[in-house]
């Protein structure tokens, strides 16, 4: 990415002239606002369909309330239609592709923990009962694994409980079941998924104000053994940060806040698991924070931070660097939600600004 292959040409060899010279491919990047949610949303969740369309789901509305509908954006012409509505309203849920191209939702909160499955079907879109998780959880993690089945990890269950609990969900046989716990309780952490099948467990907290805890520590579980075993530590405790697999198969960890949330983050950190050993990356532009699930690795194996911030940021991880991308949002959205497209752009939709307003606006970064 960002390299240029150079050619040497012999030297009795004659030099291109202006007609025979190819000219450079330069592509354009930028993000500029293409359409209205039919309903502004946070801590909601955007998922890329099979059929190319992404699925907006749940999440905060104004006034604190959890929202039962769903949309559909089209990124062919960038329009915005309601589907069928949740069974139960529900934000700080998560939502899983499967293979067969419906998307598993699952817990959240709505004034209750739940633990209560849904399954979005997009030939008759339509959402219906799916089971239920071992226990009930919000702000979790969900993390398909190489043999389809989903890992949830942590989060927060009833009566604001930090749970150090983790389960399987086997969309085979619609069940989930207990696994081994994680090393500490952990919210407001992020998971990804490693090359070799396991799943990367990073930072988040346990506790509430002055007896809250920000975790660096770090713990992988094994598919095989069905138990957490620790990683190294990150150089920074951080919560409310993000986490993505880069395509040589280190995770680029960014962002995030401290447990005032009054410090947050431009730093960066890389986890190599073949060392097990975090690095210290190249500093953003900005510092950004409760941006889970809006970091995208695109095609190139360049990474799009998209939310935080006013300007999204590319990371290029041959150049070991970040540069921001010309036009954004409107705000600092916090608590947004960002998809990949087929062609190689990403949607950017909702969140909440400073002020905790909250943005129906949808965002599109794009090559041109």
């Amino acid at each position: 990415m960002f390299s240029t292959r150079l050619t040497l040409l012999c030297a009795l060899a004659s030099p291109p002239t202006a007609a025979t010279r190819p000219a450079p491919a330069i592509t354009e990047q930028s993000v500029r606002r293409v359409a209205t949610l039919h309903t502004a949303r946070a801590v909601h969740t955007a998922t890329p369909l099979l059929s190319g369309d992404i699925l907006i789901v749940g999440g905060m509305t104004e006034g604190g309330g959890a929202a039962a509908s769903a949309e559909l954006v089209d990124p062919r012409d960038n329009s915005t239609r309601d589907v069928g509505s949740l069974v139960t309203a529900r934000h700080g849920h998560s939502a899983t592709l499967l293979p067969d191209g419906r998307v598993l939702v699952a817990g959240g909160y709505n004034g209750d923990y739940l633990a209560s499955l849904e399954m979005y079907d997009p030939s008759s879109k339509r959402f219906r009962p799916a089971g239920s998780l071992a226990e009930p959880r919000s702000g979790h993690t969900a993390t398909m694994l190489p043999d389809g089945r989903i890992l949830f990890t942590g989060g927060v269950g009833t009566g604001w409980t930090f749970l150090r609990s983790a389960e399987l969900y086997d969309p085979a046989t619609a069940r989930s079941e207990s696994v081994g716990s994680m090393t500490v309780p952990r919210e407001s952490h992020v998971a990804a998924l490693l090359e070799d099948g396991r799943v990367l467990i990073v930072g988040g907290h346990a506790g509430r104000r002055e007896n809250m805890v920000v975790y660096s520590s770090a713990e992988i579980f094994s598919p095989t053994t069905r138990r957490f075993t620790p990683a190294a530590s990150m150089r920074t405790p951080r919560h409310k940060h993000d986490a993505v697999k880069l395509h040589d198969g280190r995770i680029l960890v960014l962002g995030g806040a401290d447990r005032t949330d009054r410090t947050y983050f431009a730093t960066t950190e890389i986890y190599n698991p073949r060392t097990d050993r975090f690095d210290t990356g190249p500093t953003m532009a900005n510092e950004r924070y409760k941006i889970a699930g809006t970091t995208v690795v695109l095609p190139d194996g360049g990474v799009l931070v998209t939310s935080g911030a006013r300007t999204a940021e590319l990371f290029d991880a041959t150049a070991q660097r970040v540069r921001e991308v010309t036009g954004g949002l409107s705000a600092a959205f916090r608590f947004a939600a960002a998809a990949p497209l087929h062609d190689g752009d990403v949607l950017i939709t909702g969140g909440y600004d400073d002020r905790s307003r909250i943005t129906n606006g949808v965002w599109r970064f794009e090559h041109r």
